[in-house]
């Protein structure tokens, strides 16, 4: 390793605490405001650095809510497998709905992106997201007629419970544990798993 090279190692590492603890700041508080409730200068604040750095690593407000509220298709679902999709569906009930977020601004990231749907941009990011990366998996993995339309209907049943569970806190579902919830929903899962006859 060269001189250069020990003296810009602290300035990469550096650069990258920076870059996480903006995106960090962002995600809370795009959480708690939504996109148009928050400013670049607040989430500078919070990160204890010059808004000035936004612009500079991210380029634009847009651009950092779009990388902090990044949803990341779970790991080990990869495109091409061809097991069960009520797997699939077990997986992301528990990953989305009711993974353990205790610490602040930890809602997952779809919620965040309802949160502030009303942007166009926002809603085009959440389409490409869940119609192009997790429910591309779905109808993959689905067989015959309509399985596109059945693996946006699985989606839909996903999400709803999610809002419902962490935004409207309904009663019973905020009560119900995992293990009470996926039986029923690998029911309902199981009937749009068959094609219908037409």
């Amino acid at each position: 390793m060269t001189y250069a090279d020990l003296m810009s190692e602290p300035k990469r590492r550096n650069k990258a605490a920076t870059r996480s603890a903006l995106l960090e700041a962002a995600r809370r508080r795009f959480t708690e405001h939504g996109y148009d409730g928050t400013g670049v200068r607040d989430i500078a604040a919070d990160a204890g650095v010059d808004a000035t750095l936004i612009f500079r690593y991210f380029g634009s407000k847009q651009a950092l809510f779009a990388e902090a509220v990044r949803v990341e298709v779970p790991e080990g679902l990869g495109r091409g497998r061809r097991s069960d999709p009520a797997a699939l569906v077990d997986a992301l009930l528990r990953e989305v709905v009711f993974t353990d977020r205790p610490e602040p601004g930890a809602e997952h990231p779809l919620f965040v992106m309802l949160r502030s749907a009303g942007r166009p941009e926002v809603r085009a990011q959440l389409r490409e997201q869940v119609c192009g990366e997790y429910l591309a998996e779905f109808t993959g993995r689905l067989q015959g007629a309509d399985a596109e339309l059945r693996a946006e209907l699985i989606g839909a049943l996903l999400v709803g419970i999610g809002l419902m569970r962490s935004v409207i806190d309904s009663p019973a579902l905020s009560e119900a544990s995992f293990e009470q919830t996926r039986g029923l929903v690998a029911a309902m899962v199981a009937a749009l798993h068959e094609a219908a006859p037409h």
